[in-house]
C-alpha cells in the first residue's frame, strides 16, 4: 500500500500546479496524473456530465493501483466528491475546495473573502458552503472567470514562466491577461475583500498577475498549495508514506494532444515532462 502512487486528475494542465507542490512537499512519492484535455474545460458542463467525467477519470487512475486520489479540479470537487466517496469507500479522496476554504478563513481579518473560479464552480456555491461551515460571519463574494482556463491551456501563463519558452510569442500575452484580470477582479475589490481564493488549479499559473491587480493588501489563497499540504497531512496520519527510497516515478496521461500538454505542463511544473501518453477514457 505505502509504495503505491498518488493518483491525480484534472480537466487539463491546471492540476499540475498541485503536482508541483506535492513533489516539493513529498519528493519521494510516485505520481500518476491524468489530464482530460479532450474535454477541457469542465466549467461549462452540466453537473451530470462533470460527475460522469470524474467517475471515468477515477476508474482510469484506479487501474494504476493508487493509494490516494486527488481531485485536482475545483469543478469536479464542487460536484462529484459525494458521488466518488460513495462509490469508492475504501479510497482516500482529497478535494481542492475544503483546504482552500480553511486557508481563506485563517487568512482573513475583515471576514470579506473573494472567490474566483469557473462558471460551474461558482454556480455550485461550493466555496460559499465550505467557508460558511467554518465561519458563519464570513461574507463571500464570488466572480466567475471563464476565460482564464482556455488561455492557460494555450500556454498564456505568467511572464516569469514563459519568457524562456517558445510559447512566449510576439503578441504581449501579459498585457492582455492583465486587462482581462482587471476586468474580472475590479468588482471584487469594490467589496473590500482582504482574501482572494484561487478557486481553480489553473489559476496559480497567473498568480503574479492576479496579485498585482488586486494589490498587496489582499492575501491570495492558492488552493493547489493548500491541497498539497492536506495530501501530506493525510499520508503522514495514515502512515502510507512511500518506504522504498528509489527515484520517484511520474507518469502523465491525457485524453488528447499529448505534445501540447507536455510543453505547457513543463512550464507549470518548472521541470521537463519527457513523455505523455494519450489514452481513451470511457
Amino acid at each position: 500500500m505505502n509504495n503505491r502512487p498518488i493518483g491525480i486528475f484534472d480537466s487539463g494542465v491546471g492540476g499540475l500546479t498541485v503536482v508541483k507542490t506535492i513533489i516539493d512537499l513529498l519528493p519521494n512519492e510516485d505520481i500518476v496524473y491524468f489530464g482530460d484535455t479532450a474535454r477541457v474545460p469542465y466549467g461549462n458542463k452540466s453537473k451530470e456530465t462533470i460527475i460522469r467525467y470524474s467517475i471515468q477519470n477515477t476508474k482510469f487512475l484506479l487501474q494504476h493501483k493508487i493509494k490516494l486520489l486527488v481531485v485536482a479540479c475545483n469543478t469536479s470537487s464542487s460536484y462529484a466528491i459525494p458521488t466518488l466517496k460513495k462509490l469508492y469507500k475504501n479510497l482516500e479522496i482529497v478535494d481542492v475546495v475544503t483546504p482552500g476554504a480553511k486557508a481563506a478563513v485563517n487568512a482573513t481579518k475583515n471576514y470579506k473573502i473573494g472567490v474566483i473560479g469557473t462558471k460551474a464552480t461558482i454556480r455550485s456555491n461550493s466555496y460559499v458552503k465550505a467557508i460558511k461551515k467554518i465561519c458563519k460571519k464570513a461574507e463571500i463574494f464570488c466572480q466567475p472567470t471563464p476565460l482564464f482556463v482556455p488561455l492557460i491551456e494555450e500556454g498564456w501563463v505568467d511572464r516569469i514562466r514563459s519568457t524562456n519558452s517558445d510559447f512566449y510569442q510576439t503578441i504581449n500575452h501579459e498585457n492582455i491577461l492583465r486587462q482581462l484580470t482587471a476586468e474580472y477582479l475590479t468588482p471584487l475589490k469594490k467589496f473590500g475583500i482582504d482574501v482572494l481564493v484561487l478557486g481553480c488549479t489553473h489559476y496559480p499559473a497567473i498568480k503574479t498577475i492576479i496579485q498585482d491587480v488586486v494589490g498587496k493588501d489582499v492575501s491570495i489563497v492558492d488552493s493547489s498549495l493548500e491541497t498539497a499540504k492536506e495530501v501530506k497531512k493525510i499520508i503522514e496520519q495514515k502512515k502510507i508514506r512511500k518506504t522504498i527510497n528509489n527515484k520517484p516515478k511520474y507518469k502523465f496521461f491525457v485524453s488528447d494532444d499529448p505534445e501540447s500538454f507536455r510543453k505547457i505542463g513543463s512550464l507549470l511544473l518548472e521541470r521537463e515532462i519527457k513523455y505523455v501518453k494519450k489514452v481513451k477514457i470511457e
